[in-house]
């Protein structure tokens, strides 16, 4: 499902128990210096990040300073983030002239510890020759998976300008170990310059036509089930913030599309980028 870019006024795209997606959680703060802004997830973890500027974090009284390093937008520095465990009351301050937060769940019913991550995991793969060069910025990856239930979180660059994501296509829609898991999973998009857009594909079975939306900067689409490569205009750079949440565990098991797996063989890297996701 795609959501067009709207002003959400600080309150959930993606709320809690959502009929598509109910294992993600998904809002996007925007503040001026010395604002705040509290909420609270029953039954959710989460993690928030400044998509621009800086903030202070409290997280039921354990304090982060000063999260937060990118000015004009989310090519302009390095993601930062803090997780926040299931039900926590959390804070968010500005502290620079304006930011813009996301804020990422995922269903889980055990309460952990809060933490920060200053420094992201980068997975770089695919090529120019395939159109599928990309980068991923993991924020709550493999480095943290024993100090995190069911989410993941990462930002994902195209490199260079134009070209496709999620290719070759796959899913995780069902529970069928070891071949795939079920992981809801959903979406924002930005392009640099901010008017390039692009499209998103869904195709529910394969080898059978499926759906597209046209894609914008501030777009957020939610995949429940299928296959969901994407790509961008010649000409403009994409970003997507990520956010999977699992149903029974947190390492995510793709399904390749049978008609196009083959071609993992073809994208220099892809087998790197897959076992990041656990």
């Amino acid at each position: 499902m795609h959501i067009a870019p709207y002003e959400n006024q600080n309150k959930p795209i993606v709320d809690a128990d959502d009929p598509m997606v109910p294992l993600n959680y998904f809002n996007i703060v925007k503040l001026k210096q010395g604002e705040a802004f509290e909420y609270q997830v029953p039954g959710y973890e989460t993690c928030i990040v400044p998509a621009t500027g800086t903030v202070d974090v409290d997280v039921e009284g354990v304090q982060f300073a000063m999260l937060g390093n990118r000015g004009e937008d989310v090519w302009d520095g390095e993601p930062e983030g803090v997780y926040a465990p299931v039900g926590a009351k959390v804070q968010i301050v500005c502290a620079s002239d304006h930011t813009e937060v996301f804020i990422a769940g995922a269903r889980y019913d055990k309460v952990l510890d809060p933490f920060d991550v200053r420094q992201h995991d980068l997975v770089q793969y695919g090529s120019d020759d395939t159109k599928t060069h990309r980068k991923i910025k993991h924020i709550l990856g493999q480095k943290q998976h024993d100090k995190v239930g069911r989410l993941l979180v990462s930002e994902l660059f195209t490199v260079g300008q134009g070209g496709w994501s999620g290719f070759p296509s796959h899913k995780h829609d069902t529970n069928r170990l070891p071949d795939e898991t079920r992981h809801d999973e959903t979406y924002n998009f930005r392009f640099k310059p901010n008017w390039g857009s692009g499209l998103q594909m869904l195709q529910r079975e394969d080898n059978e036509p499926g759906d597209a939306y046209h894609i914008m900067d501030g777009s957020t689409v939610c995949i429940d089930k299928g296959y969901h490569p994407c790509c961008v205009l010649p000409g403009y750079e994409m970003y997507y913030f990520t956010i999977l949440g699992g149903l029974t565990q947190r390492s995510l098991v793709q399904y390749f599309q049978p008609t196009h797996a083959y071609q993992i063989e073809t994208i220099p890297g892809i087998k790197d980028m897959i076992a990041k996701f656990k």
